[in-house]
């Protein structure tokens, strides 16, 4: 068991009956009997003294249901506290298979749940998909938006080419369902021919000014088209009549380096509305997001952002959980996904700073793990609806819901009793008193920084810096924060702050693939009220040769205990700081126990080929430098590692027939060896083929550092 989340068998804590054998396989878009109620076979656990609680159940299991496979979820509660859970019935394990869409009610917060009825069937092979719901609180009604996708004759994937948008609505608690309205046409006036149109999934939103607002992810069709032709965007739909009509918003700039696709949008305490999508195109990276000020109608520049950390591109979960605009209470946002380069640990989040950093986390489910989408009831149960388990890497075995309380989530170091006891302060570096040295210092609007204005240092040479005075407000214990930028032509750049212990930390600003932000902790201290000095200098050039350094926000954190962060650093494969210096390394996926989206092999030899892995070491100190590989039979038993460390170079053989220590997050880890490393880039790990077998290389990774 994970001591970051509950037991898991193999019943998976399934407590309800599936009720989902027998369901008719006609529409239900008129009145329709409901089922039988499935009772559970243990109820909601007792809360213990502090009101913490966890509790799971299946809604749909491919097992034992009709259906071949159930993938792709809406989820939404009602003012009521009605609970409503909408997920894609695969007729055949595809995206544009043949699909019903089917919805299973609670009308008691999750404790019973109505058996699975049909609310869209597949007739003739349809493929309905991609379900999303709206909730209109003022009006109490209900739209399920949801999409049809076609296949061109010579498309030979699984994947649509076409996809137009249709909605049904809801006046009663989603008992009965309206007539089927499509809204072909909304999409007309882009520039981009784009022909699939999906809608969500998950949950759209209704802002403060009363506007329903519903994410919708658009590209080009597939036949004809590389994955950069198929111009991968967002434009969301609106409505201002209580969804009477639709209209179809302006899309978040459309760019190649930007492929948003799947997302889920939050409107922020300021009453700005952040979208947060995943990248189309698969494989482990950042989320990208943008931002809007005129309640969606206009959208930012998109950016990469590291706020949620870096995973697998899956379509994740965000919700408003408390706060926002006009409320004095604690703004909240929780963030779900498998966290995880592969499918796999889903993990739910919780912010306080509007989705600038995730401070508290807690792992649902090491197994591998799927979409997924959050509700809240009225009395603060957070509501998880994701599908999990299985043997297959692209389809869930089940859909199960969660519901768990905020002092669970965060092991009590947060209620709704009692708050957070969380306070930020944020300093703007764009508007703080500085000083430039063997520079120039330029001032960027950007909707996306903390305050709307980022900079961006060019140093005359390696040794220009900037130095920033702001002032802290009371002394105290503070967790600091920088959030920086990442470029193409990002520096090395060594941050260090006056009058503390704190050891000077390195960050590399280059972009992974394009634009972004990023985080940087550099670390806790004691600070005295009143006046202190962030000095931030380019050492160095970055790993894609830059020197420019873009800086946003320091943010002074006081909280109980610390973040949930890990100390590690992971260089991958296909990842910034790996090079293939010569020879001949191509990519690989056929044995498992590698980190993330694949491996790289080469026969054995004599050291004609050698890959290098360059980390960037974030302090000096003491790191425990670990290796991936996919083990096998027909490995090394020698395979030759070579550290370049603070002391010299040291050459340790790997025995990569045998696996490693795995985790849920993926990977075969095996230590090479624990070295003193100097911040910067000046550590070095080599692998060559110098060996007796085939030899693998995919990732490592440094822990620590002990100072």
């Amino acid at each position: 068991m994970s001591e970051t989340g509950p037991k898991r068998t193999d019943m998976n804590r399934r407590s309800f009956a599936l009720g989902v054998a027998g369901v008719s396989a006609t529409a239900a878009f008129g009145p329709g009997a409901s089922g039988s109620t499935a009772h559970a076979a243990d109820r909601r656990p007792t809360p213990d003294r502090r009101g913490s609680f966890f509790d799971e159940r299946t809604l749909w299991d491919s097992v034992e249901g009709p259906l071949v496979n159930y993938h792709v979820h809406a989820l939404a509660v009602l003012p009521d506290d009605t609970i409503l859970a909408v997920t894609e019935g695969r007729h055949e394990v595809c995206d544009a298979g043949p699909r019903d869409l089917l919805l299973r009610r609670s009308t008691d917060g999750g404790e019973t749940w109505e058996a699975s009825r049909p609310l869209v069937t597949s007739v003739g092979g349809e493929s309905w998909g991609n379900p999303a719901l709206v909730v209109d609180r003022e009006t109490r009604e209900i739209f399920l938006f949801f999409m049809l996708s076609l296949r061109l004759p010579q498309n030979t994937s699984c994947s649509g080419d076409s996809g137009d948008l249709y909605v049904i609505s809801s006046r009663d608690s989603g008992r009965t369902w309206g007539k089927v309205r499509n809204l072909a046409g909304l999409f007309d006036g882009f520039p981009y021919n784009w022909a699939l149109h999906g809608p969500g999934p998950g949950h759209g939103l209704q802002l403060k000014s009363g506007r329903l607002l519903l994410n919708c992810s658009h590209r080009r069709v597939i036949v004809g088209n590389t994955v950069a032709e198929r111009y991968y965007g967002v434009a969301p739909i609106y409505s201002d009549d209580h969804g009477v009509t639709w209209k179809a918003t302006g899309a978040v700039p459309v760019q190649v380096e930007y492929p948003m696709n799947e997302a889920r949008m939050v409107q922020r305490s300021d009453g700005t509305v952040l979208v947060n999508g995943r990248a189309a195109a698969g494989g482990e990276g950042q989320r990208i997001v943008s931002a809007s000020s005129d309640d969606g109608l206009t959208w930012s520049q998109p950016a990469f952002d590291g706020g949620t950390g870096s995973f697998n591109a899956v379509d994740a979960g965000l919700l408003r959980y408390t706060g926002g605009p006009g409320s004095r209470d604690t703004d909240r946002l929780l963030f779900s996904r498998p966290d995880s380069p592969v499918r796999y640990n889903m993990t739910v989040s919780v912010s306080y700073d509007e989705g600038t950093s995730y401070r508290y986390r807690r792992v649902i489910n090491e197994r591998r793990s799927f979409y997924s989408d959050l509700a809240r009831l009225s009395d603060g149960t957070i509501v998880l609806l994701y599908g999990c388990d299985g043997d297959l890497a692209s389809a869930p075995r089940r859909v199960n819901v969660c519901r768990f309380s905020l002092d669970w989530l965060t092991r009590g170091r947060d209620t709704l009793r009692r708050g957070p006891r969380y306070r930020e302060t944020v300093v703007a570096l764009a508007g703080a008193d500085r000083r430039v040295t063997g520079g120039a210092v330029d001032t960027r609007a950007d909707p996306l920084a903390r305050r709307g204005e980022r900079l961006v240092l060019t140093p005359e040479r390696v040794g220009g810096s900037a130095e920033f005075t702001f002032r802290v407000p009371r002394t105290g214990e503070y967790e600091l924060l920088l959030r920086h930028y990442r470029s193409a032509d990002g520096a090395l750049a060594t941050v260090t702050l006056t009058g503390t212990k704190l050891p000077a930390f390195s960050i590399d600003t280059t972009a992974q693939s394009a634009d972004g932000y990023d985080l940087a902790r550099i670390g806790t201290a004691r600070l005295r009220a009143g006046r202190h000095t962030l000095r931030c200098a380019v050492t160095g050039t970055g790993r894609g040769g830059g020197t420019s350094l873009g800086l946003d926000s320091l943010s002074l954190i006081e909280a109980p205990g610390s973040a949930d962060v890990r100390e590690e650093v992971v260089v991958d494969n296909d990842r910034l700081g790996f090079a293939v210096v010569t020879g001949s390394w191509p990519t690989a996926t056929a044995d498992p126990g590698y980190w993330a989206g694949n491996y790289r092999t080469a026969p054995a030899g004599s050291g004609e080929r050698l890959v290098r892995w360059r980390p960037a070491v974030p302090r000096d100190g003491t790191y425990e430098i670990q290796t991936s590989y996919a083990p096998g039979a027909n490995r090394a038993g020698n395979a030759p590692y070579t550290v370049v460390h603070a002391a010299g170079t040291d050459t340790v053989r790997i025995d990569q027939r045998v696996a490693g220590a795995t985790e849920p997050r993926g990977g075969s880890w095996v230590t090479v060896g624990s070295y003193r490393l100097r911040a910067g880039l000046t550590t070095s790990v080599e692998l060559s083929n110098d060996a007796d077998g085939t030899v693998v290389a995919d990732a490592i990774r440094l822990l620590g550092p002990r100072t």
